[in-house]
């Protein structure tokens, strides 16, 4: 994918009713983008990504077959993939995955035009950033040390139960199970906070996710200026070496800024 030149010509999916396919959507480009020939998407193999284009803007899209589930994980890898290959060079609303329509003629009619002013002000917003995504999580033992040091109904609970089979200390399990899960939400949310402060002057945006697992400290995604970046990883390096045996730090990105644009 290339900025300015001349924009490649829409896939020709217009004919789904007669052949079967569909046009999937990746997201939306400025329309003065260019698609390497050969760039291959969901689908079928050699499934050719192309351009719808309208005014300012251009859908990405490829042809589907109308009648093929799609979920497979190398249809997601290759939808996470085209999106983030793009965003390294150029503005692009990334769509969800899945994105389906029954061709090139209800991309324009359906989603170009009736959003193309929205789309323009979208891009421009992106414009010259890109998504980093901060993942951080516990330490299995430094996190259940810390609970127990600081709790004593866990101590206490730890040491009446160790040793003594489970059916016989069912309760007490429990009980120990909720004040550690509570505990870790506690230490999570305040966790999650140090993230932001760290990170807050080094990029433009932040975004709380939603906690995927329950080890997790901080899950947190990142709008970042592109002569920011080194700053930014920089930032992340410094917060990973404070929380070093206590935490680990995952920095994933750059990528397109799934959580910073609205899609159709």
């Amino acid at each position: 994918m290339s900025p300015r030149g001349e924009a490649a010509r829409p896939a020709d999916t217009s004919s789904a009713d007669v052949n079967g396919t569909a046009s999937y959507v990746y997201g939306i480009v400025p329309v003065d983008v260019e698609v390497e020939p050969g760039t291959e998407g969901v689908g079928e193999p050699g499934g050719q990504v192309g351009l719808v284009t309208f005014g300012e803007i251009a859908a990405l899209v490829s042809d589907v077959r109308a009648d093929r589930p799609l979920g497979r994980p190398q249809d997601l890898r290759a939808h996470q993939t085209l999106l983030d290959q793009t965003a390294a060079e150029v503005p692009v609303l990334p769509f969800r995955f899945g994105a389906v329509l029954t061709g090139s003629d209800a991309v324009l009619e359906e989603l170009l035009k009736p959003y193309h002013d929205a789309f323009v002000d979208a891009l421009r917003e992106v414009e010259d950033r890109t998504q980093y995504v901060v993942n951080a999580r516990y330490d299995e033992r430094t996190i259940l040390r810390e609970v127990l040091e600081e709790n004593e109904e866990a101590a206490t609970l730890r040491d009446r139960i160790a040793g003594l089979p489970e059916d016989a200390t069912r309760n007490e399990r429990m009980r120990l199970g909720e004040i550690i899960e509570h505990a870790i939400a506690g230490k999570r949310e305040t966790d999650t906070a140090t993230v932001l402060e760290a990170l807050s002057d080094v990029c433009e945006q932040l975004v709380v996710r939603d906690v995927g697992h329950e080890r997790e400290a901080a899950h947190v995604a990142a709008l970042v200026e592109r002569d920011s970046q080194a700053e930014f990883e920089q930032a992340v390096d410094e917060l990973a070496r404070r929380w070093s045996g206590r935490v680990e730090v995952r920095l994933l990105g750059p990528m397109a800024p799934y959580d910073f644009v609205g899609t159709a």
